[in-house]
């Protein structure tokens, strides 16, 4: 008879992905993991197939948590500048608080790719879904006359999801969200 899971894997997903946005995952052991998450080696993998397959759940929790919530305040804006720009300086905000740990998924980027495929389509998805969400944003802003009707929402929502990724790399070198801030206002004159 198989043995039941005696942890509670959500919780050691939510304390994986922490320990990947701290360390990294190449300076992350499964002994460290197993330490964190306080099972064996052997649950780990019966669990999660391996040190690979809780980095991929860390990160899927990572974009239904803190990805998502972002989207979600685009929805509840105002307006679409207010929208964006609450959007970008929260997003630098936690990269800064976070002791310029950055942003887990740009992170991800940053030093699996390009050999890590599954990596690849995880971030993919949250940008896409950020881009996608930016567009929607851009096309009502457009209709109701908030914005300049002379550049293409698609292109500006991919505009933007490219500065906030520089902005979260740049998070990582100066976590100084009153420097950082600043610059948020020139990815927004975009909209003018």
């Amino acid at each position: 008879m198989a043995r039941t899971r005696e942890f509670d894997t959500e919780a050691a997903v939510s304390r994986a992905m922490e320990l990947f946005w701290t360390r990294g995952y190449e300076a992350t052991s499964v002994r460290d993991l197993t330490q964190c998450l306080g099972i064996g080696q052997g649950s780990l993998y019966a669990a999660f197939g391996g040190k690979d397959g809780l980095y991929r759940a860390a990160l899927e929790r990572y974009r239904t948590t803190l990805a998502a919530s972002a989207l979600r305040g685009l929805e509840e804006g105002a307006d679409a500048r207010s929208a964006i720009r609450t959007l970008l300086t929260e997003r630098i905000r936690i990269a800064v608080e976070r002791g310029g740990q950055g942003c887990l998924a740009v992170n991800a980027v940053c030093e699996r790719l390009p050999e890590d495929a599954a990596t690849l389509r995880t971030v993919r998805d949250m940008q896409d879904a950020t881009r996608e969400a930016l567009t929607e944003v851009l096309w009502a802003a457009m209709d109701r006359g908030e914005i300049a009707a002379r550049h293409d929402p698609h292109t500006v929502a991919a505009f933007l999801v490219t500065f906030l990724n520089g902005l979260l790399v740049s998070a990582k070198v100066t976590p100084d969200l009153p420097a950082l801030e600043p610059l948020v206002e020139v990815a927004l004159a975009a909209l003018d």
